[in-house]
C-alpha cells in the first residue's frame, strides 16, 4: 500500500511538472499564433495574450497572396529535402566503416571528425573559400558546406557499435558485402536515429539564414527565415524613420509578423507526427536469439 501511494503521488508530481513545462513550451507559440489572429487596435493596446480578439484573417490573406512568400516557401522546402538526403546519405557513410574497429587509420579519422567540433576555419575564410569554388548565389553554397555534422556522426557510429556484430557475421557467411549488409540489415535496424538525425538535419536547414545572408543575392533563392528576417529588419527601418517624423515610412502590422512567423513554422511542425512513431526504443527486440 505504502508504494502504491508513492508511486501515485510521483505520478502527480511528474503529471504537474511536464504540463507546466508543456504550457510554458505551448505559451510563446499561443500568443504569436493569438496576434496573428487579433485585429490592429487590441494589439496596440496590448490586450492579446493567448487568446484572439476581434478575430481577423486578413494577415493570413496577404502572406497566402504574397507570390514571394510563396516562392520562398517552396524553395525553402526543395532545400530542406536535397540538404536532408545528401547529409544522411554522407553521414551513414561516414559512420558505417567508422564503427568498424578493424578499419586501418580509424583513430586519426576520428580525430580528424572530433577536431572540427573544436575549430573552424572562421566566417571569412569560410567565404572565400566559396567564392573561389564558384558557389556564391547558388543553392549548392546552402548544401555543401554543412553536410556532415560531427555530432551527429558520433550518434550513429555509437548506434551502429550497439547493434551486435552476429548479425553481420551472419550475413558475411550468406556470402553478403558490405554495401548490401548496410542497406539491408544495418540501416533498417537504425531506423530510429537515422529518422531522428534526418529531423536534426532538416530542422537546423529550414532555420538557417545567416549563411544565406552571406552567400545569396538574388531574390529567387531567398529561404523563408531570410524573408521573415528582412521584414522585422525593414519594419524596425521603418519604425525609427518615423520616430524621425518622416511620413515615407510603411510600418508592418505586428499580426502581419506574427502571421509569417506562423507561415514559416507550421510545416516543420507537420512533419513531426510523420516520423514519431519511428522513436522507438526497443526496434531491436528479438533481432538475436539464443
Amino acid at each position: 500500500m505504502r508504494e502504491q501511494t508513492a508511486n501515485r503521488v510521483f505520478d502527480t508530481i511528474n503529471f504537474i511538472v511536464l504540463f507546466l513545462c508543456t504550457l510554458i513550451c505551448l505559451a510563446p507559440f499561443l500568443h504569436i499564433l493569438a496576434i496573428s489572429l487579433s485585429s490592429v487596435k487590441p494589439i496596440q493596446a496590448g490586450l492579446v495574450s493567448l487568446i484572439p480578439i476581434d478575430l481577423n484573417f486578413e494577415a493570413y490573406t496577404k502572406v497566402f497572396t504574397d507570390p514571394a512568400m510563396i516562392r520562398s516557401l517552396f524553395f525553402t522546402i526543395l532545400l530542406t529535402v536535397i540538404f536532408t538526403v545528401m547529409c544522411m546519405v554522407l553521414t551513414i557513410a561516414m559512420g558505417y566503416p567508422l564503427a568498424k574497429k578493424k578499419l586501418k587509420g580509424r583513430k586519426l579519422f576520428m580525430f580528424v571528425v572530433v577536431i572540427t567540433m573544436f575549430f573552424s576555419g572562421g566566417i571569412i575564410p569560410e567565404y572565400i573559400l566559396i567564392k573561389n569554388l564558384g558557389l556564391l548565389d547558388s543553392i549548392w553554397a546552402l548544401v555543401l558546406p554543412g553536410l556532415v555534422n560531427p555530432f551527429y556522426l558520433i550518434i550513429l557510429i555509437s548506434f551502429f557499435n550497439n547493434i551486435p556484430e552476429s548479425l553481420e557475421e551472419s550475413a558475411e557467411i550468406d556470402g553478403s558485402s558490405h554495401f548490401r549488409t548496410l542497406l539491408s540489415i544495418m540501416i533498417p535496424l537504425s531506423l530510429p536515429v537515422i529518422t531522428t538525425l534526418s529531423l536534426f538535419y532538416a530542422v537546423g536547414r529550414w532555420n538557417g539564414f545567416t549563411d544565406t545572408l552571406m552567400y545569396i543575392n538574388s531574390p529567387s533563392l531567398y529561404p523563408l527565415q531570410l524573408k521573415l528576417y528582412q521584414l522585422i529588419q525593414n519594419n524596425m527601418v521603418s519604425e525609427l524613420i518615423q520616430m524621425e517624423g518622416s511620413q515615407m515610412a510603411t510600418v508592418v502590422p505586428e499580426s502581419l509578423k506574427a502571421a509569417s512567423v506562423i507561415f514559416a513554422t507550421v510545416p516543420i511542425l507537420i512533419v513531426y507526427p510523420w516520423l514519431q512513431r519511428y522513436f522507438v526504443s526497443g526496434v531491436m527486440l528479438g533481432a538475436v536469439k539464443g
